[in-house]
């Protein structure tokens, strides 16, 4: 069998990328060779240093250059409070609202049974372990409101009340600035389900 060339090699690694196919990846390919050799080698070098300098944080589970990350070493944050979310894409998205101030753990994933994702791989032993540091009073569950999201929320959830822990989800429902008419009819329903009284 013949060993792939060094451009076959370069090809197939940019398809490890999300929503990279084989017609991207041969694009990007190309375009550092022939166009930004430069910029492929800062890439290189970039990847390098982040493999090897970046790791999970202690406390929370996010990516940090630190033992424990700035966020969870920070005295200014309500420790009663653990916020659950899947990535940590979300938990930046969380703390642009500023409307939250507590801690968190990121997941790095949900449960997904059919693609081999159990409570191993989200790292549930450890998420129980930060929830029971005697700290803690509530945590609220963050995941996606997709159906591997709603299940790990639950499975989640059960498995924290069981430990006597305070288990909140966050709401759903019309997004700001949207119309009735052009939100799809699950949200629409959820909303009205979960209407609150004015005060």
């Amino acid at each position: 069998m013949k060993s792939l060339t060094a451009l076959d090699q370069l090809i197939e690694s940019l398809r490890c990328l999300p929503g990279v196919g084989p017609k991207s990846a041969q694009r990007m390919a190309y375009h550092l060779l022939q166009r930004d050799r430069n910029g492929a080698q800062h890439l290189a070098m970039s990847l390098q240093n982040a493999l090897s300098r970046i790791h999970h944080c202690l406390k929370c589970n996010n990516f940090s250059e630190s033992e424990v990350c700035d966020l969870c070493a920070s005295g200014k944050r309500d420790a009663h409070q653990l916020c659950v979310v899947e990535m940590p894409t979300d938990l930046l998205m969380l703390e642009q609202t500023q409307t939250y101030h507590g801690m968190y753990f990121v997941l790095m994933g949900r449960l997904s049974p059919l693609d081999g994702v159990g409570p191993k791989e989200i790292h549930l032993d450890r998420l129980l372990k930060r929830a029971q540091d005697g700290e803690v009073q509530e945590v609220i569950l963050a995941t996606n409101y997709t159906v591997e999201g709603e299940a790990t929320a639950h499975y989640v959830g059960e498995l924290l009340k069981a430990r006597g822990l305070k288990v909140s989800r966050i709401a759903r429902g019309l997004p700001m600035g949207g119309e009735i008419e052009h939100v799809d009819i699950g949200t629409l329903a959820q909303a009205m389900m979960e209407r609150r009284s004015l005060r």
